[in-house]
């Protein structure tokens, strides 16, 4: 036998196992890892609500110990897990030495591992030894044996994998025997509902095991560099120095001085009141792509608590009176406020709503209790309601309740208070009236604020929205939303459901030609809290393609026209080793440079020009763009339709459509 993994803990010092300590939504759009010593293990599993750390190395009698600390009562639905190993392992021998601290609920090792919802799993669990099969929310139960287990006991559990055939023994004795091929490679990993110790973790392969999996790695090794070379790599373009006016992902891109060259406006912030319920802009800054500042409003800070946040601020670049220049649209001070985007001086300005307006029902309030008199504004978005040849009416909303709609001169249209607005509405002429309709939470509303239909959707909140024809067998655009606990969903313009995919915390989407062999656009979308980070692709119709687990946060899943030929990629985050562009098959075909470049935040936008997108990667510091290491080959260069610069979000959902 030859051991290609053994763990006794030896490489941690007691303590918790790296974890992040604010459990924030930060991480569905920013990259970071915790700090420590992982020591190759990830914990895939992260919620909001969850204090202190799930996993703990103790030690007895000089042997370590990795604990899970949580009991049932705190983890709801989840599945406390811990994840090491190869995805490409297929047949393999794992052993592990595990102690139940109590016998309340499952706890066991995993096997074949592909992602935080989908493994195998040996344990114990209502005093009988269990193998089991996850498949999403679905638990299969493949095998199972009376077993009398207790809390004072270690146990050696061990599972044999050999093609489709399972074989689960404890303390050498062999109890259960099946076979199923559903998940034919996978890494292994540690899971309990309830508090356990594990300890001496062995993965052996036979001498033939071991050949044909570094056939299988060579193999797939050589594709993937052939791959990657028939694709431009990333080239330094620019870089620019934020000073002290740097942010995070509240950037917006604009033509300030008109003209076809772009500027930047970065925003600063304040928290107020509680967490990120009423964050306030502090300071906006408008430079150049040579980092020249242009103007700022108010003053700068370089404290870490004003650049992240996890909410949008409420401003957007446009051109909203046309005259050629772009404005700034910002809420700042309870102001709703139209900026001269050369000067930065105010050209327009009205007090933003009273929050007594609306007696409706408010949503995620803190306390249950509105802080201020006025609305402080969540985000700003700009919409054609008003029928015009561009879209020049403003939408505002509060953290999660109202919407209000303005014309370009700030006079009001209309609002609408019905149920939870979620993060950003999507407005899209979807009847042909000449005249946008809004999707907000799971409702569709006209152009004049009254509502069209609702869908049959009852909890959580939607957190990306998308509106288009991606489906190659229908006529009709549909809605595609990212909504929570309540999964992938699609739906048609009736206020049908169309389809719904139970994938965990549905977090973003997106859709673009990521399959060009199939027919019509295909859907990307990501997963965060619970089983956080895990990446679906789905066809036009909405059938499942592709689903795996990148094993760190801030996957943007953002469509990147790179090579120009009318295929997109999929950006994940700027990382060199977690990151890059990944093809419709999640191979990462284009990696980035290791020169020392941030990675917290990225987008993706054509700067030079030429057609193709570049890629911003930056922090509060600096920012790095990257172009193409190569011209393009394809004449002309495909320019898809792409979401407007002036509705920037961290909650909406990118497309690539081809123009026709």
């Amino acid at each position: 036998m030859i051991t290609v993994l053994h763990d006794r803990f030896n490489q941690f010092s007691i303590g918790p196992f790296p974890f992040d300590p604010k459990h924030s939504a930060i991480g569905e759009y920013h990259y970071y890892l915790s700090e420590g010593n992982k020591g190759g293990w990830y914990d895939p599993v992260v919620y909001y609500g969850w204090l202190g750390p799930t996993w703990i190395v103790t030690e007895d009698a000089g042997i370590k110990y990795m604990e899970q600390t949580r009991p049932q009562a705190a983890i709801t639905a989840h599945w406390p897990l811990l994840v090491k190993g190869d995805e490409s392992w297929s047949d393999y021998t794992m052993e592990a030495t595990v102690r139940p601290l109590s016998t309340g609920s499952h706890v066991g090792i995993l096997f074949r591992y592909q992602h935080g919802r989908r493994y195998y799993f040996l344990g114990f669990e209502g005093g009988r030894l269990i193998l089991l099969k996850r498949d999403q929310q679905h638990i299969t139960e493949l095998a199972s044996i009376p077993f009398a287990y207790n809390s004072d006991t270690c146990y050696r559990l061990k599972v044999a994998c050999n093609g489709a055939e399972l074989t689960a023994s404890v303390n050498g004795k062999v109890l259960l025997l099946v076979e199923d091929a559903s998940y034919e490679n996978g890494k292994i990993g540690l899971s309990s509902r309830m508090p356990a110790q594990y300890s001496d973790i062995v993965i052996t392969m036979t001498e033939q095991q071991h050949a044909d999996w570094m056939t299988a790695v060579n193999v797939t090794s050589l594709e993937l560099a052939q791959l990657r070379s028939e694709y431009p790599q990333p080239r330094l373009w620019k870089t620019i120095d934020f000073k002290n006016f740097g942010t995070a992902r509240q950037i917006r891109f604009g033509h300030l001085k008109g003209g076809n060259e772009l500027q930047l406006v970065l925003a600063q912030h304040q928290k107020r009141g509680h967490k990120d319920a009423y964050a306030h802009i502090s300071c906006l800054t408008a430079i150049t792509l040579e980092g020249e500042v242009l103007w700022q409003l108010g003053e700068p800070s370089t404290l870490t608590d004003h650049l992240l946040l996890s909410a949008d601020l409420p401003f957007q670049v446009c051109d909203i009176d046309g005259d050629g220049f772009d404005e700034v649209i910002v809420a700042r001070n309870f102001r709703l406020q139209i900026l001269d985007g050369r000067t930065g001086e105010v050209k327009r300005s009205i007090p933003t709503p009273l929050s007594s307006e609306s007696t409706g029902e408010l949503f995620s309030v803190p306390f249950n209790e509105y802080a201020f008199d006025r609305i402080n504004v969540d985000m700003i978005r700009i919409a054609n309601f008003s029928g015009k040849q561009t879209p020049t009416d403003i939408v505002i909303k509060d953290r999660y309740s109202r919407v209000w709609a303005y014309t370009n001169e700030l006079e009001p249209l209309w609002s609408f208070h019905e149920g939870i607005t979620g993060h950003f509405p999507y407005t899209a002429d979807v009847n042909g009236d000449g005249k946008d309709e809004m999707f907000v939470g799971y409702h569709l509303v006209d152009h004049d604020g009254k509502l069209i239909f609702t869908l049959p959707v009852e909890t959580d909140h939607t957190d990306e929205i998308l509106i288009g024809h991606w489906d190659p067998t229908r006529k009709e655009p549909l809605i595609a939303i990212a909504s929570g606990e309540e999964g992938f969903m699609i739906a048609d313009l009736q206020g049908n459901l169309v389809h719904k995919h139970m994938i965990g915390h549905a977090q973003r989407v997106s859709v673009g030609n990521y399959r060009p062999e199939l027919e019509g656009l295909e859907l990307c979308v990501s997963t965060f809290w619970g089983e956080q980070g895990i990446v679906y692709f789905f066809d036009g119709e909405g059938r499942l393609l592709h689903q795996f687990e990148p094993t760190c946060n801030g996957n943007v899943i953002t469509p990147v026209n790179w090579t120009g030929d009318g295929n997109d990629l999929v950006l994940l985050n700027g990382n060199t080793q977690h990151g890059g562009l990944i093809d419709g098959h999640g191979r990462r075909v284009v990696i980035f440079p290791e020169d020392g470049h941030p990675d917290l935040c990225a987008e993706v936008l054509d700067l030079t020009g030429d057609g193709r997108d570049e890629i911003m990667l930056w922090d509060s510091q600096r920012m790095y763009i990257y172009t193409q290491d190569r011209a393009a080959t394809h004449s002309p260069v495909a320019v898809p339709s792409k979401y407007p610069l002036y509705n920037a979000s961290n909650y909406r959902g990118e497309y690539h459509y081809p123009k026709y």
